[in-house]
């Protein structure tokens, strides 16, 4: 059963502690200012000192605890649950299925199975020369790079200035002109450090680092899902060209075998043991096979020309040469249900932006409190540039900041409605990437099957063809069948002949279909959390 998941909220347009929070800080700024307000001057003040100094001591008790225990509004994270089956509907024991443990996924190259040099430099071209892959590790790199830029908020952030101006005084004016006994112009040179912290109180940086920790692990894992992708689109097409160069092969000789057929026809013409119509449907024949054969031309060509592209090469620079179609049909360990959760990397990517989605909520809520930011700022200031450096024109600040939204017009409360309504969205599109890739597996395993049943029943039909076109030659050399008879069976056998090597080409990519659906050899390249 798909499981829920519960948070604890406050009530509607309102963060969890936010009353108790909102209450204590109102009632501290209060007593402070009325405090200020009310007392006045010398006797009455130095009376106040020591409720001022208890006060104080108060606050800054409060504030180091709410450092020391680094609030949070984030959501408990619980990755989305999903019922899974116990195994696989059509995996089973035999022909070399095994259920695979999920210690077993490696990251070696799963293409070596199939024992192929050549398409074994193919995937090295293709992992150092596709442009989709650059996209997605370019893509991974912003991603760590604003993990580092979302990290920075939970340090002081410091910056220099210097500074120079030439300003002129009104005559009249009794401002600057009065201090500086001039009313012409003043010049003034600043050089200064200033330094700030917010206090992440509320844990709102560390939700928003959160996000970005967990979008990069997403991004690794769509870089790992892209490349195996493109690896299995790679060895796709690599397998489709070996069998249009069987099929090429065949069609060869069969154009051979139709030729020799149309010269006995001729000869038997010449003799008169023949029909003109035996020689036409013989010519008709060839040329039919002819168009086959050109037809087959151009699909290896696009095939050739897509594989190129794949590797980085312009479709004019790459060359793939003529192989035999020799590949055996690898068996392939499915693994249990379970473990395909923690082989995909599309899987993997769904659950890590789930996981973003959950801290984005802590972003969202943390907006509800006070921001608390320590600065500082000092340096030298002088009206000559020689005096610049003099320690009496040194200057200095320092002090807090506290700052909160009292009114927004509801912004607050729909950027915590928004959060928690994409978080509802990606766990919904996790559990849908969960339920594709079980069907994505089960699909694999009944065409493996099934294919290799359909490939030895059309085998046998092939066998049985092959005889009969023999039988029906001699046949119709002895003069006892037409050469219409001729000409049906050597259709039937030719489109048995072909219709073998189409199916040995679906089971290759039967199976390569089933090692991308059960997730390759991956492991995403996350970096440390620091």
């Amino acid at each position: 059963m798909i499981g829920t998941r519960t948070r604890k909220q406050g009530s509607k347009g309102t963060a969890p502690g936010i009353g108790g929070t909102r209450g204590i800080g109102a009632r501290g700024i209060g007593e402070a200012q009325g405090t200020e307000d009310t007392r006045g001057i010398g006797k009455a003040r130095a009376k106040a000192v020591p409720r001022h100094a208890t006060g104080r001591l108060r606050a800054v008790t409060a504030l180091l605890a709410c450092v020391l225990s680094a609030c949070s509004t984030a959501p408990e994270y619980l990755p989305p649950s999903v019922e899974l089956p116990a195994a696989f509907r059509h995996a089973t024991a035999e022909d070399g299925w095994q259920p695979a443990r999920p210690a077993q996924a490696g990251t070696e190259a799963w293409w070596t199975v199939f024992d192929d040099r050549r398409l074994d430099l193919l995937m090295a071209a293709l992992d150092d020369g596709n442009q989709d892959l650059r996209v997605a590790e370019a893509n991974y790199r912003q991603a760590l790079a604003a993990v580092d830029g979302a990290r920075a908020g939970l340090y002081p952030q410091v910056s220099a200035g210097a500074a120079a101006s030439r300003s002129r005084v009104a005559s009249r004016s009794t401002g600057l002109a009065e201090r500086t006994g001039s009313a012409g112009t003043r010049n003034d040179y600043i050089v200064d450090l200033q330094a700030s912290w917010e206090l992440d109180l509320w844990g709102r940086v560390r939700a928003g680092s959160a996000v970005a920790e967990a979008s990069a692990a997403a991004s690794a894992a769509d870089l790992a899902a892209i490349r195996l992708s493109l690896q299995a689109q790679l060895a796709q097409s690599y397998f489709e060209l070996r069998v249009a160069d069987a099929q090429r092969r065949v069609l060869a000789d069969t154009v051979l075998s139709y030729r020799r057929s149309l010269k006995l026809t001729r000869d038997r013409l010449a003799v008169g043991v023949a029909a003109r119509g035996d020689v036409a449907q013989a010519e008709a024949q060839l040329k039919n096979a002819e168009a086959q054969a050109l037809e087959l031309e151009l699909a290896r060509a696009q095939l050739e020309h897509a594989i190129a592209v794949l590797t980085g090469h312009a479709p004019a620079k790459l060359a793939v040469p003529q192989a035999d179609l020799d590949q055996l049909v690898p068996t392939i360990p499915a693994g249990l249900p379970s473990a395909l959760l923690e082989r995909r990397p599309d899987v993997a990517a769904a659950e890590r932006r789930v996981a973003a989605a959950n801290a984005q909520i802590g972003v969202a809520r943390a907006a509800y409190f006070p921001s608390l930011v320590l600065s500082a700022d000092g340096g030298l200031r002088a009206d000559r540039l020689g005096d610049l450096l003099s320690l009496p024109n040194r200057f200095w600040s320092l002090g807090p900041a506290l700052a909160m939204a009292l009114f927004d017009g509801g912004a607050r409360l729909a950027a915590s409605e928004q959060a928690l309504a994409a978080y509802d969205a990606t766990v919904a599109a996790y559990r849908r990437t969960v339920l594709s890739a079980l069907l994505e597996v089960e699909d694999s395993l009944v065409a493996h099957a099934l294919l290799a049943e359909q490939e030895r029943v059309q085998r046998e039909a092939l066998a049985a063809a092959r005889t009969s076109l023999e039988i029906v030659t001699n046949q119709y050399k002895a003069g006892t069948v037409s050469f219409l008879n001729v000409i049906q069976v050597q259709t039937t056998a030719l489109q048995a002949e072909r219709a073998v090597l189409e199916l040995r080409g679906r089971r290759l990519a039967a199976a390569i279909a089933l090692i991308r659906a059960i997730g390759g050899g991956w492991q995403a390249p996350l970096r440390e959390s620091r």
